[in-house]
């Protein structure tokens, strides 16, 4: 994780850097063949050189970013679980319990969809 130790040091709020290191943490630990790296001053994390999620800190919540179709794909689960979200993002306040179930399920979802992508970003969403 040293990748996002910048990152991480510049969130000043020590719950929300803590919440925001355990989440990064996560998705490292739980999907080793992802690539972590900063995009856009953001912790991301590739596969084979394309987007497969990212992650961003606002002062109201904490936005999960899988790109347009992962957001349509779930987005049932995604109101189930009481997230706000828009075209592009998830938005969770900070004081919100994570879906990890539900996060996970994004990852593979993009991992598998965009397993013969040769772009970072899908080309149509």
């Amino acid at each position: 994780m040293e990748i996002f130790s910048g990152y991480l040091a510049r969130i000043p709020q020590p719950e929300q850097r803590e919440r925001m290191e355990g989440l990064l943490s996560w998705v490292e630990e739980g999907f080793p063949k992802l690539t972590p790296r900063l995009a856009w001053n953001q912790p991301v994390f590739t596969n084979h050189g394309t987007f497969i999620i990212g992650f961003s800190k606002a002062r109201q919540y904490l936005a999960i970013l899988p790109e347009a179709p992962g957001i349509r794909r779930f987005r049932e689960a995604i109101e189930r679980a009481g997230y706000g979200c828009t075209r592009e993002q998830i938005c969770i306040r900070w004081d919100e319990p994570l879906d990890f179930s539900l996060l996970e399920a994004l990852i593979r979802f993009n991992i598998q969809d965009k397993a013969n992508c040769r772009t970072f970003w899908r080309v149509l969403q």
